[in-house]
């Protein structure tokens, strides 16, 4: 993942409500909307930047003049500062729709100089209006617009829009293609429901899906691998992009719990240490007294969570014990689901580092 996470932001009928004259030029007509500086203040906390982007008609003209706009606009910046919610800047197009110009949303070119210098990651930056407009801005620059409500009309308020943010932006798709695998991985870290997988081997299905079930997000994998030759590439290259997926999903870690440990399973005992730190390192202790749980050779299964702390940049410490070899694979792949349920949990908003980045 690269660029940084910004949202284009409307200022009239979206952070302000719109008077019906459609022109707040007055400080007595200034009223936020409702929601709006704790939805902000939660989005900044995850990471986002703030674009103003408005459209402001004859702005500078004996009908609108600077001198009734500029004081207002001041007023509203400074309200929100005084919530710790700052713009990296505010873009005001002038002109009039019968203007043609390329300036005046949805046109584009008032926020091409800014993204010159900021660049973004289209998957997780938004444009957030009131009007069809923003969602064509949105469209326009490759982005997803979020509509929100203002005066009844349709959309949304600002929490269910910050909501909507907060879980999307911890997703992730992924296509890994080699000679010997074709894999799609899709992972939603908001939602613990709608697992699917098959990888051709039914017993890795099943681990695959308790790491999803007890780690509380939603997989779905899909993998065609050569398993005419055998189940290695097919194990190992499921682990190398759950873990790419499960770390694009992570995004810059802010506000996670980054720790996670554990697992007993009737007889067997699986102890798990997991930290998200970036730095990959696999410890592995304990035998297994089969060799095969199904389809699924026992050698495979230290070799799958190596792979996946490679892919994850994580530090994974399994030991495990016991008797039953079924039981003590199912509890290393649940061990290792309840750590990561732990680990990417939202604690906060700051990076877990004293770093200031994982």
């Amino acid at each position: 993942m690269s660029g940084q996470h910004i949202l284009f932001i409307d200022r009239d009928g979206t952070l302000v409500e719109e008077p019906p004259d459609e022109q707040v030029d007055r400080l007595d007509k200034v009223r936020l909307l409702p929601g709006v500086i704790a939805a902000l203040q939660a989005l900044k906390a995850a990471g986002f930047r703030f674009v103003m982007v408005s459209n402001q008609d004859g702005l500078g003209t004996p009908s609108f003049p600077l001198a009734d706009f500029q004081p207002v606009q001041d007023f509203i910046l400074a309200l929100f500062a005084s919530q710790g919610i700052e713009f990296d800047t505010v873009l005001i197009c002038p002109h009039f729709a019968r203007d043609g110009c390329t300036c005046r949303k949805p046109g584009v070119a008032l926020i091409t100089p800014y993204l010159a210098g900021h660049p973004l990651d289209p998957a997780r930056s938004y444009v957030i209006g009131d009007r069809d407009t923003d969602l064509t801005l949105a469209r326009n620059l490759g982005l997803t617009g979020l509509r929100v409500r203002a005066g009844g009309g349709p959309g949304e308020d600002w929490p269910a829009v910050t909501r909507r943010i907060l879980e999307s932006s911890r997703r992730a798709t992924l296509a890994r293609k080699t000679r010997e695998t074709d894999i799609q991985v899709d992972i939603d870290l908001s939602h613990a429901e709608g697992s699917s997988i098959h990888t051709g081997i039914g017993f890795f299905d099943h681990m695959l899906e308790q790491i999803a079930r007890h780690g509380g997000f939603s997989l779905k994998l899909a993998c065609t691998g050569d398993l005419r030759v055998d189940e290695h590439h097919t194990v190992e290259d499921c682990a190398l992009a759950l873990g790419a997926c499960l770390h694009e999903a992570l995004g810059d870690k802010r506000g996670i719990g980054r720790y996670g440990f554990v697992l007993a399973m009737d007889e067997a005992e699986a102890n798990v240490a997991l930290d998200l730190s970036g730095r990959p390192y696999f410890v592995w202790a304990g035998q297994f007294g089969r060799e095969r749980v199904g389809e699924l050779p026992t050698e495979l299964v230290p070799h799958f969570f190596r792979s996946l702390a490679d892919s994850l940049g994580a530090a994974l410490h399994i030991g495990v014990k016991g008797e039953n070899t079924h039981h003590m694979v199912e509890a290393c792949f649940k061990g290792v689901g309840r750590a990561l349920r732990q680990a990417i949990r939202l604690e906060g908003g700051d990076v877990p580092s004293t770093k200031g980045s994982l």
